[in-house]
């Protein structure tokens, strides 16, 4: 059986708002990416939507690091 590949445009319903989000709360770093520490933190608890896109961006992140 073929794998079935990941559709992530699909995923990603309202791209930017973490990013956004983000911004407002001072967690953006120099280069221009959200702090790994501010992202975990999110994902706990707080706004349930913020929280499930912040396990989505650590989840994508795994996914990075897998195919380098």
């Amino acid at each position: 059986m073929a794998k079935k590949k990941l559709n992530i445009k699909k995923a990603i319903k309202k791209p930017g708002s973490l990013t956004a989000t983000a911004k407002r709360a001072g967690a953006i770093k120099s280069d221009g990416t959200i702090k790994v520490s501010w992202l975990k933190e999110k994902a706990k608890g707080g706004n349930k939507k913020t929280a499930q896109r912040a396990r989505f961006a650590l989840t994508l992140r795994k996914l990075n690091k897998k195919k380098k």
